[in-house]
């Protein structure tokens, strides 16, 4: 019998081995990603306290658009750096979840980048 490989537990068991090396502190935070098909979600966590910084998604009031594409994951990153700004971080420690750094994943670090976070 051939078994399918569950994607989303092999990205599951890559965040937690990433997850094992990388942590967010108060000074630096760590810019946690997740994206569903619909929609894309951006967190700066404090992993020491255990708090949330700073948050986006494409579920926010204020957003316009579909949330499922690069477009919306740019503006997103963008949002989110603007947000840190406000709070004084300048620079995080990124967490991509398991996904691989391209399409949605990429344009959200290129948004924050240029919205001034450096990482």
């Amino acid at each position: 019998m051939v078994k399918k490989p569950n994607s989303n537990e092999a990205r599951l068991k890559r965040h937690a081995r990433v997850r094992n090396k990388i942590s967010g502190t108060a000074e630096r935070p760590r810019l946690n990603v997740f994206r569903s098909a619909k929609h894309i979600y951006a967190q700066l966590i404090d992993d020491i306290a255990g708090v949330t910084l700073a948050a986006a998604s494409s579920m926010d009031k204020g957003f316009e658009g579909f949330g499922g594409n690069k477009e919306a994951a740019k503006k997103i990153g963008a949002e989110l750096a603007k947000r840190a700004a406000e709070k004084g971080i300048t620079e995080v420690v990124f967490d991509r979840s398991g996904y691989v750094y391209h399409g949605r994943v990429k344009e959200l670090a290129e948004g924050a980048r240029e919205g001034g976070l450096k990482f």
